[in-house]
C-alpha cells in the first residue's frame, strides 16, 4: 500500500493544507516566541499563501495538473531564492544593506500595503538580519527546506506519469 496520492487533486490538497499550516505555524510561533518579522519574512508568508492559492486551483481544476504544477513550482522557487537570501542576510549583516534602510524596493512596498490591509497578518516590524532560532535554525532556514519541498512536489504533482490515465487498447 501506498502513502503517495492516487490523483492530482489529492496531491494538491495536501500542498494547499501543508502552506496552510506552514502559515499558520508561523503565526503561531511568531506569536509565542514574541518575533518581529521582517518584509522578507513576510514575502515568504504571501508566497506560501500563493502556492496554496495555485494549489487550491488544482484541486478544483486537475485537468491542468501541469499548469498548476509548474505554477506552484516557480512560486517555489521565488521563495527559495528570497529565505536564501535572507540566511544570507543574516550570515553578513555587516555587508549587507537591510531591508528597511534607504528606498524602499518592491517587496517593501507589496509588504508594507499589504500590512496596511491586514496588519495581523502581513505587518512587518523586524530586521531582515536578525536570527532567532527554532531548533538550531531560523525560520528562513526552515523556509528554504520548505520551498524546496515545494519546489519538487509541483513539479512531481505536474509531470509524474503516476497521474497519467491509463488508455487500453483492446486489440
Amino acid at each position: 500500500m501506498s502513502l503517495l496520492p492516487r490523483t492530482p487533486r489529492k496531491a494538491f490538497f495536501l500542498v494547499f493544507l501543508s502552506t496552510m499550516a506552514l502559515v499558520g505555524a508561523g503565526l503561531v510561533i511568531g506569536e509565542w516566541m514574541r518575533l518581529n518579522p521582517c518584509p522578507l519574512c513576510i514575502f515568504q508568508r504571501v508566497l506560501y499563501l500563493l502556492v496554496g492559492l495555485w494549489a487550491l486551483f488544482g484541486v478544483l481544476i486537475p485537468q491542468a495538473r501541469k499548469f498548476w504544477g509548474c505554477l506552484i513550482a516557480a512560486t517555489a522557487v521565488g521563495g527559495l531564492a528570497t529565505a536564501i537570501y535572507q540566511t544570507w542576510l543574516q550570515l553578513y549583516p555587516e555587508s549587507a544593506t537591510a531591508c528597511g534602510y534607504g528606498e524602499p524596493n518592491l517587496i517593501e512596498r507589496l509588504v508594507d500595503w499589504l500590512g496596511m490591509q491586514w496588519p495581523f497578518m502581513f505587518m512587518a516590524t523586524g530586521f531582515c538580519t536578525s536570527k532567532e532560532s527554532i531548533l538550531g535554525l531560523t525560520m528562513a532556514n526552515w523556509s528554504i527546506a520548505c520551498f524546496f519541498v515545494f519546489l519538487v512536489l509541483g513539479l512531481w504533482i505536474g509531470f509524474s506519469r503516476r497521474f497519467e490515465r491509463k488508455r487500453f487498447n483492446f486489440r
